[in-house]
């Protein structure tokens, strides 16, 4: 029988299409990678990969078993995470995925207020573009996502946590931050700064852009909410920015003013998502609780109390 190890060598090499790469993801040399791939296809008495000079691709069959062996690589994580908990108690490491958008701005607190209460629980956070991380939890790589909507996937548990208002800014001196209330028509023409277009939050942003006649900047796409701020800060445009970031130690609203649009009312809905059927399923319920309770805490705190 094919062993794990020997399937996570081949999906691994799938993933980079490179034998060079899965050898460093795999922590093992490239020669023994090599040998364990073509152990694997004299076990199963067929070939798997097409070996060229450009790197490795995969065979119709290759294909068709990689999709098993992810399946196969997941489950047997979700035995080891099953054997590491106690009857009376959360305990393991999760790996959590997150936008930096969002985990930034959120999970500190939450981090934090998890540890106490389920000392056992170690959290292992990787942030990256939100449609990666979906895929990375379809392949097994990460054990939970916390991300905007949309969410979808076969095969996923998406449990909706709470909406997250968005908020124009603008420089203190930006000629729009005299007015108290602006209308739509004062916002057209002008210049929205917004993040590199793979993230939600940038599709947002171009939403809102043709909502209000305004249009995005297309020479100034932001890495981060932070470089969003300082841009519009120094009088580059306006931008939109999420409430938690505007409320957060890390992020905040210095140098910029929150500009009040008549009838705004933009704001991203925010969810966790996980495979169904998952061992660890009361661990991610514990932590949507903590996300969803933390977050109403932070953008809202007078109905908290």
């Amino acid at each position: 029988m094919p062993t794990l190890r020997q399937l996570e060598y081949l999906v691994t090499i799938a993933d980079t299409q490179s034998f060079v790469e899965a050898a460093r993801i795999t922590n093992v040399s490239q020669p023994t990678l090599s040998q364990q791939v073509r152990a694997l296809e004299e076990r199963l008495g067929v070939r798997l990969l097409d070996r060229g000079p450009t790197g490795a691709v995969l065979t119709p069959i290759g294909r068709s078993i990689v999709v098993t062996a992810r399946r196969m690589l997941s489950d047997a994580r979700d035995i080891v995470a099953l054997a590491a908990r106690s009857s009376n108690s959360v305990t393991g490491t999760l790996k959590l995925g997150t936008t930096p958008t969002l985990g930034p701005y959120l999970l500190s607190p939450i981090i934090a207020e998890l540890h106490r209460v389920a000392p056992g629980l170690r959290l292992h956070v990787r942030e990256g573009i939100p449609d990666d991380q979906i895929l990375e939890l379809s392949r097994g790589n990460v054990d939970v996502v916390l991300g905007p909507m949309p969410i979808a996937g076969d095969g996923l548990t998406i449990e909706p946590l709470f909406r997250e208002p968005l908020h124009l800014v603008a420089a203190l001196d930006h000629r729009l931050a005299a007015d108290d209330l602006l209308t739509r028509d004062a916002l057209a023409d002008y210049s929205l700064l917004s993040l590199d277009p793979r993230h939600h939050f940038a599709k947002q942003a171009a939403e809102i852009a043709e909502a209000y006649g305004m249009k995005i900047a297309p020479d100034y796409y932001g890495t981060s909410l932070d470089s969003l701020h300082q841009m519009v800060a120094s009088g580059l445009g306006l931008s939109v920015l999420p409430s938690l970031y505007l409320k957060s130690d890390v992020g905040g609203s210095v140098g910029l003013k929150v500009l009040s649009v008549r009838g705004w009312r933009r704001h991203r809905s925010i969810a966790m998502a996980w495979r169904k059927q998952s061992s660890m399923d009361a661990a991610f319920r514990l932590i949507a609780d903590y996300v969803q309770s933390c977050a109403h805490r932070i953008l809202d705190p007078i109905a908290s109390l």
